[in-house]
């Protein structure tokens, strides 16, 4: 089980992913090593799953971000359909879901030209009957802090 004091370690390492061991000593009022035991175990009891920058997409002149609903004949296709997604570094995320569709892909291109080729090459795999996308034209929010 997690503490009080997890929970305020997580909390701010949800903020800002940089904080130093120092200062989450301070804010706990731990010693150093104290919390990078604590920090340890969180990470090896899976609470924490990494840690990573957060890069600004259209400086790398990634302009368009969609959501592509994959419609497959069965899940028969499904381990084939992950497989391929794994290995597309365009495709940020994927989700199998209830509702239309099998499963939510996020996906970040440069260009229409570069989506209309990803969307034809996802339309191309065994077991895909259709495609249904998404454009976002704007992001008012994104993270992945959850309430904790």
């Amino acid at each position: 089980m997690i503490d009080e004091i997890d929970l305020r370690i997580l909390r701010t390492l949800q903020k800002n992913g940089r904080t130093k061991r120092n200062e989450l000593a301070d804010l706990v009022q731990l010693s150093v090593p104290s919390v990078s035991e604590r920090l340890n175990k969180l990470e090896s009891k899976g609470y924490i799953e990494g840690y990573f920058a957060k890069l600004n997409r259209k400086a790398f002149g990634y302009d368009i971000t969609a959501f592509i609903q994959v419609m497959m004949e069965s899940s028969k296709n499904y381990k084939t359909l992950i497989t391929k997604v794994e290995k597309m570094p365009q495709i940020l995320e994927c989700h199998a879901v209830l509702g239309e569709g099998s499963h939510l892909l996020k996906a970040v291109v440069q260009n229409t030209e570069a989506l209309e080729k990803l969307l034809s090459e996802i339309q191309s795999w065994s077991g895909v009957t259709a495609t249904k996308t998404t454009y976002v034209l704007s992001t008012v929010k994104e993270t992945f802090e959850i309430n904790i």
